[in-house]
């Protein structure tokens, strides 16, 4: 009866388990942000908003875009210009290291015209950023550490205002390979930022902005450790 019992609890627990990882990141899967779940007008669940350098908060918002994938887009909608400020809309359930993300996004206005998408974050001090600058054409990889920003490498490229465009981050290990709408732009090494961290949407100063289709997809257990869920 003893062996019975014990077979019966095991037998729980690796349910618990297996129904847990259905709920979470796994190796090969991949994350797409609902943003149609949410009513237009309030912020976009899961996410957390904060910000690095002076001035406001960035503010967040979900609006109806027939022109969006689903017909909804997370738009950035604050216009402070505070020199130096970075808008961050973090994506608090998952957190990882090694992963593949992307976004469809549409630089509206602004005095930098630059958004794009966070990596590795662990504070609002220290993280990766590929930004998309529309003013400059050209997107950049950069990280904040200790909330100052240095760019790592970057290239000249087709960024457009009020035009949809898909920017891509592949990041393993110490190297990081972007890509815009479906072209490969350029791959950098850098090792400053090793640890686990989250994703999330980015814009500089008083860029209003709209993401669509934010992706995450993690790589496979072997590679690397994979993922954590918050």
């Amino acid at each position: 009866m003893r062996r019975l019992v014990t077979l019966a609890a095991t037998i729980g627990i690796a349910v618990v388990i297996a129904s847990v990882a259905t709920r979470g990141w796994s190796a090969g899967a991949t994350t797409e942000v609902d943003i149609a779940k949410n009513e237009p007008g309030t912020p976009p669940a899961d996410f957390q908003f904060l910000h690095t350098g002076e001035g406001e908060p960035g503010r967040w918002t979900v609006v109806r875009d027939t022109t969006a994938i689903d017909g909804a887009a997370i738009e950035h909608v604050s216009t402070d210009q505070h020199e130096n400020r970075f808008a961050l809309a973090i994506y608090a359930p998952l957190s990882s290291r090694d992963f593949k993300l992307s976004v469809r996004f549409k630089i509206l206005k602004g005095t930098m015209q630059t958004a794009g998408l966070v990596a590795r974050f662990a504070n609002v001090d220290s993280y990766y950023v590929v930004g998309a600058s529309a003013l400059e054409e050209r997107v950049d990889l950069s990280r904040v550490v200790d909330g100052k920003m240095e760019r790592i490498w970057g290239t000249d490229a087709d960024v457009a205002l009020d035009h949809w465009q898909l920017l891509e981050l592949e990041a393993k290990d110490d190297q990081f390979t972007i890509s815009l709408d479906h072209v490969w732009l350029f791959t950098a090494r850098d090792s400053s930022l090793m640890s686990d961290g989250q994703v999330g949407l980015w814009t500089e100063e008083d860029t209003i902005t709209r993401f669509d289709r934010l992706e995450i997809e993690a790589f496979p257990v072997s590679e690397k450790r994979c993922c954590r869920i918050e």
